[in-house]
């Protein structure tokens, strides 16, 4: 026999069968509810995952400001930034992430668990989080899951 009788496939934007998933963070812990939209983000839950292809899906994340941390996280955890200026170093608490941008959290959290690199960024763009319940993507009607 001269040929395959198999080949492997491998996905690209144009054949990546993406779908539009909703996910409720009311109540999730913010690292295990993170962990499950980066992969879902990433398409590590598909049977076709091609590392070097956006072949993910798309997330929207609602009730953003509902999160949960675990122990003394929401008054030590802190989130430092640099400015780019001499003495520019910044640094914010869960707590005050939470007052001043709900959807923070939930953002750096995924963004940490994806790829640094041009197509990390572009998997970013997929995510959507959304304080309160309401969002804007009715019209893709998204499938709810649950973790």
């Amino acid at each position: 026999m001269d040929t395959l009788s198999y080949k492997t496939l491998s996905v690209n934007k144009e054949n990546a069968d993406k779908k539009w998933l909703l996910v409720d963070a009311e109540g999730q812990t913010l690292g295990r509810l993170a962990s499950e939209v980066a992969k879902r983000l990433r398409g590590k839950h598909k049977t076709n995952f091609t590392p070097h292809a956006d072949c993910g899906d798309y997330v929207i994340v609602i009730n953003a400001e509902k999160v949960v941390l675990t122990g003394n996280k929401m008054q030590n955890k802190e989130y430092q930034w640099f400015t780019g200026y001499p003495g520019g170093q910044r640094s914010r608490t869960a707590t005050e992430m939470l007052q001043r941008k709900p959807f923070a959290l939930v953002e750096e959290a995924v963004r940490g668990m994806l790829p640094k690199n041009r197509l990390g960024r572009e998997m970013f763009r997929n995510l959507h989080v959304f304080v309160g319940p309401d969002h804007k993507h009715e019209a893709q009607q998204p499938e709810t899951i649950s973790f």
